[in-house]
């Protein structure tokens, strides 16, 4: 452990900070010289104690409470810095919490603070798409922290693709055929994400630490139209995606699905225009994702291997 550099994973027992824990544990470039500091709010539940067994050291900490924000990053050259907005679905929370993350690293002297961040889209679409607040209050987060200075780079993780099978991605009745249903054309670009991938930007972004700083990370493999992503989808599975299509539904009918599921009004509202942001602005403000693959020299996950691979794919289809 001698001479070995400290990364303070926030949210390793989540799925980006989780794949960052298990990157930064096991690739062969990176084990050898960081060791991994993961943080965790409940430090005796089994994915902590994985990770304890896989080499990393687990901490308890709390982002409503910053002084063991300062305890956890004691130390560590690096930080992955990651928020959960929707566990309480409350914009000014997720600022709070992510610039105590921010004055904490400063506090401290961390060497390259890594947040997981997203566009103001409020500021992109010139104020017509107000209320995608958990990309806003990322990105609010990521203002301060180059207003305050600190060695930074910031990682934009693209849209999920666990998030497609279920409200969007679904049987439909009569015939129960497979519906991708959005209010947006089937032209509509969408960047594709797995978030198991996370740790390999991650590792990009520290073996290129120099060149990356204070700069911006598209985490996505690749962009697809909504068309194509049903494509994909008949290809991986040609009997049940036979009849699959993609259905251009209105925003009123897009929110009453999602207020059927239980999701308040304002969260509808919320997803509705992060929605409408693929096709009226792209998600990442139209820029491509050349730029980012340069640095990253693992293979990212395709939709297509994601298809294959998903054990929620593999449910839905029995």
């Amino acid at each position: 452990m001698t001479g070995k550099k400290i990364i303070t994973v926030f949210g390793a027992t989540g799925a980006q900070g989780g794949s960052v824990a298990n990157v930064f544990l096991n690739d062969p470039k990176l084990k050898g010289d960081w060791t991994v500091r993961a943080v965790t709010r409940d430090v005796t539940k089994d994915s902590a104690k994985k990770l304890r067994d896989a080499g990393a050291e687990v901490v308890a900490a709390d982002l409503n409470d910053k002084t063991t924000l300062v305890k956890a990053m004691d130390g560590a050259f690096a930080v992955f810095a990651v928020t959960n907005y929707w566990e309480k679905m409350d914009d000014k929370l997720e600022v709070r919490q992510g610039k105590d993350i921010v004055d904490a690293a400063k506090e401290t002297g961390v060497q390259h603070f890594i947040w997981s961040s997203l566009l103001n889209i409020t500021k992109l679409s010139n104020g017509t798409l107000p209320h995608v607040y958990h990309f806003d209050s990322k990105a609010a987060v990521e203002e301060y922290a180059r207003s305050v200075g600190i060695p930074a780079t910031f990682f934009m993780p693209g849209f999920y693709m666990s998030n497609i099978p279920g409200s969007a991605f679904r049987r439909t009745p009569p015939n129960n055929a497979w519906t991708f249903s959005l209010p947006i054309a089937s032209s509509a670009q969408i960047p594709l994400f797995d978030p198991a991938d996370t740790g390999k930007y991650v590792k990009a972004a520290v073996l290129h630490r120099e060149e990356l700083l204070g700069k911006r990370i598209l985490g996505a493999t690749e962009y697809l139209t909504a068309a194509q992503v049903v494509e994909k989808f008949q290809e991986a599975f040609p009997e049940a995606g036979k009849d699959a299509r993609f259905y251009d539904i209105s925003a009123e009918k897009y929110k009453e699905i999602l207020m059927g599921n239980g999701i308040p009004e304002f969260a509808a509202q919320e997803l509705l225009e992060n929605m409408q942001l693929l096709e009226k602005f792209g998600y990442y403000g139209g820029e491509g994702l050349e730029e980012t693959h340069k640095f990253v020299e693992d293979k990212l996950t395709t939709w297509a291997e994601h298809l294959g691979a998903s054990k929620k794919w593999g449910e839905e289809m029995k």
